[in-house]
């Protein structure tokens, strides 16, 4: 078996899962999640502890094993706990503003840019340099926060851009002088 896959997932207290076919729902106390699985994988609740199980030792479902059982353990630590997601902007004159609840981001273009967060996902601003994208499905915050870093990655020979926390971003020699 899959050593992710074999692992049960530990239903918290407050958590509330239910299976109907191939449809997973977890509901929690930050809000609820559904997800379709494979059909392939079987899914057991039994002593508070959720098992995912595969019908053969198929290169595929073993693949599918381990997968399916990480996308339902996010689920049910992102309804109790939720994800986040800190970009931080480097640049002179970089900054970002939350207004309502768009965020409004200045980085060296002639126009500021402007985000709707889609429905599940929160902006934080707690410094104009710094955004947090926070959610409860992780797909959803990682993407978002993507999107908003895709606007002006971070560049190689100054460093400007906007970037993850903690990310490292190799720099490269400019050009040499004679």
């Amino acid at each position: 078996m899959s050593r992710i896959g074999k692992a049960p997932i530990e239903i918290p207290a407050g958590v509330e899962v239910t299976v109907e076919g191939n449809l997973v729902r977890v509901k929690g106390p930050k809000g609820e999640l559904s997800r379709e699985i494979h059909p392939a994988m079987s899914i057991t609740i039994e002593n508070g502890a959720l098992r995912v199980s595969r019908p053969s030792d198929e290169r595929e479902h073993k693949a599918l094993h381990g997968l399916t059982r990480t996308l339902i353990a996010n689920m049910v630590e992102g309804v109790t706990k939720g994800y986040s997601k800190t970009l931080e902007l480097v640049g002179t004159g970089y900054r970002a503003a939350k207004t309502g609840n768009q965020l409004t981001l200045s980085v060296g273009y002639s126009h500021p840019v402007v985000f709707n967060p889609p429905p599940g996902i929160e902006f934080q601003v707690p410094a104009p340099n710094q955004v947090i994208v926070a959610g409860i499905d992780k797909q959803l915050v990682g993407q978002v926060a993507a999107d908003i870093r895709a606007t002006r990655p971070p560049e190689p020979y100054l460093g400007k851009g906007i970037k993850y926390a903690g990310e490292h971003i190799r720099r490269k020699v400019g050009k040499a002088g004679k």
